[in-house]
């Protein structure tokens, strides 16, 4: 039955009542209403002595809280009746705030009782909740959805959720310390190459007293395979928990752990939570509440677990840090971002590395020649094999090679540094400033989830400097990305805005005019003749490949890092060998990954 709304005392009749004109006796929605405060507020005792049965209103409301793991309680009185006689029923609303925000709401029925001239909440487990019995408790599970999984391009995953097993060393259990540790880097170490008796025994022995160390975390697969011989070992334990994870321990290591730490909470879902009656021996009884969790949507993003195979495949052989950057011609997707291992221990420098570009930036000078009217693709140009800029530099083409005067498309198929030193030394300043950023490479851009930069081109007054610039040394600077990109933009005629995840936008520090069409149209025939017949030709077999190569000296000059830019179809790419001394590493490279993307 449906009490009266409670508004303040309750006055049916003045005289029967007990209320006069000038002083009211608190009466029981007052009492209750205290009651229920004390509840809310944690005080415990405080409330179990507004009951008719206090030693058993505590105990009950301490093991509800401790239960449910209440961070608060809202409550309110919300109706009570027939308050004339010697008890007087009511009723309220209790709201749980239980943990990870998670709510519980519900009505309760309760009965009044008069001692003397105070009200008193007669005490029963139903207090707490109707459904609440003798011997009972309350109790509170959370239930959580699988993670949800992060797919690439055409909807194949690239991380799923599995279970990691950390292994952990308590060295205060462990007894003989080195014999522990000498028995997991044995069964260990093939999972990590880092893992060895000593590199365990210093990191346990470095841990805060009470504190363990953590070993490895361990696919599940890799786990059981080694549970036998390391389950017994004095001092190990073992923890689990679900985690998103890539095909292998390295697959895409400088991208898919970016995006992993992104969107960690996305990836969560909501969980959801019962609440239940228990018995005095904590088994379940009855279920009160019960809220099912919602999986999150997969993640989509714009890589291709394809393509990011091959790329991987392509470098796996190759002993110097090497690395591969793949986008999609016209949108700037990020198709594929692969290193190798002796890459990986330098950082993410697939994205963000400072490298000189070499020849691979006679794509820029050549696009900043023909812009300015200093040359076409026809024109015919001087390339000795070496040249002399303002007096002061000698510029020699590679193994001083001599091809006299050529067209510019031939200079560039066969990467004449003599003939683009000249070049770059007769432009203005900025002309190779504006025309790197016309093809991206100087624009900042907030990609979420990783970080990236392009390069760098900076104006250059001194003409020697610019000579340099010319042919990617000097003080130009770029990375693989950003040489996919000036890749990209050569191929669909404008820069792109690179984007890696499918439901978030990039942005951009700036959008630069793109090149000319003038320019563009010749550009890419001279990039294709780098393949029929200058420096790339064991491409030749794949299609319609176009592109750059180039070799940049670094350090004191004696080494040269190896690089390959360039397109097919809609797939622009930047390969990059660390200390190759030549390019065509990276060419063999490329077309490993070319041949496997078909």
């Amino acid at each position: 039955m449906l009490l009266p709304k409670l508004a303040g005392p309750v006055c049916v009749l003045l005289l029967l009542s007990g209320c006069g004109l000038f002083t009211s006796e608190p009466g029981p929605g007052d009492a209750l209403g205290d009651f229920l405060s004390k509840v809310a507020s944690g005080d415990t005792l405080g409330a179990a002595e507004l009951t008719d049965d206090p030693a058993s209103a505590k105990d009950l409301l301490d093991k509800v809280r401790g239960a449910l793991g209440a961070t608060g309680l809202t409550t309110s009185v919300d109706a009570v009746g027939d308050q004339s006689g010697a008890t007087a029923p009511a009723e309220a609303t209790l709201e749980w705030q239980l943990p990870n925000e998670h709510r519980w709401k519900y009505r309760t029925t309760v009965e009044l009782r008069r001692e003397a001239d105070d009200w008193k909440v007669h005490w029963a487990p139903s207090v707490v909740h109707p459904k609440l019995g003798a011997q009972q408790s309350l109790g509170f599970a959370e239930a959580r959805p699988a993670l949800a999984p992060v797919l690439d391009r055409d909807g194949t995953a690239l991380m799923s959720p599995e279970t990691v097993v950390s292994v952990l060393l308590s060295p205060k259990e462990a007894g003989d310390l080195n014999a522990v540790a000498t028995a997991l880097a044995g069964a260990l170490s093939r999972f990590d190459g880092k893992i060895t008796a000593k590199t365990v025994a210093d990191g346990a022995a470095a841990v805060p007293e009470g504190q363990s160390y953590l070993v490895a975390a361990l696919r599940d697969a890799d786990y059981q395979s080694v549970k036998p011989a390391i389950y017994e070992l004095p001092g190990v334990r073992f923890t689990s928990q679900v985690s998103l994870l890539a095909p292998s321990r390295d697959y895409g290591s400088q991208v898919l752990p970016a995006i992993r730490k992104s969107v960690e909470d996305t990836v969560a879902g909501e969980a959801g939570f019962r609440v239940y009656t228990a018995n005095s021996s904590g088994q379940e009884v009855e279920t009160l509440f019960d809220q099912q969790p919602e999986p999150a949507h997969a993640v989509p993003t714009t890589l291709s677990r394809r393509m990011q195979d091959a790329a991987e495949d392509a470098l796996e052989p190759i002993a110097q840090p090497a690395m591969l950057v793949a986008l999609k011609v016209g949108t700037g997707e990020v198709l594929a971002v692969a290193q190798n291992g002796p890459a990986d221990e330098q950082g993410a420098i697939a994205l963000t590395g400072q490298f000189p570009p070499g020849s691979t930036f006679k794509i820029v000078t050549a696009a900043a020649a023909m812009a300015s009217g200093k040359a076409n693709a026809d024109s015919p140009l001087p390339c000795p094999a070496r040249t002399t800029v303002d007096g002061r530099r000698i510029v020699p083409n590679d193994k001083e090679f001599d091809k006299g005067a050529v067209p510019l498309r031939t200079a560039f198929a066969f990467s004449c540094n003599t003939t683009f030193a000249q070049l770059a030394a007769e432009l203005p300043a900025a002309a190779l400033t504006e025309q790197a950023a016309s093809f991206g490479l100087g624009v900042d851009f907030e990609i979420p989830a990783i970080t990236t930069i392009t390069g760098s081109v900076p104006e250059a007054s001194d003409v020697v400097e610019r000579a340099e610039d010319g042919f990617g040394q000097g003080k130009v600077v770029a990375s693989p990305f950003g040489m996919a990109l000036v890749a990209a933009t050569a191929a669909g005629g404008a820069m792109p805005t690179p984007t890696l995840m499918r439901e978030q936008a990039t942005k951009a520090d700036r959008q630069p005019p793109a090149p000319s069409t003038a320019v563009l149209e010749p550009l890419r025939a001279m990039m294709r003749e780098v393949v029929e017949s200058g420096t790339a030709t064991q491409l030749r077999d794949l299609g319609d490949v176009r592109g750059k190569t180039g070799t940049a000296q670094y350090g004191d000059g004696v080494n040269s890092h190896g690089w390959f830019v360039g397109y097919r179809g809609d797939v622009a790419f930047a390969t990059l060998l660390l200390g190759a001394n030549a390019s065509t590493p990276a060419v063999d490279a490329t077309g490993r990954f070319l041949r496997a993307t078909g």
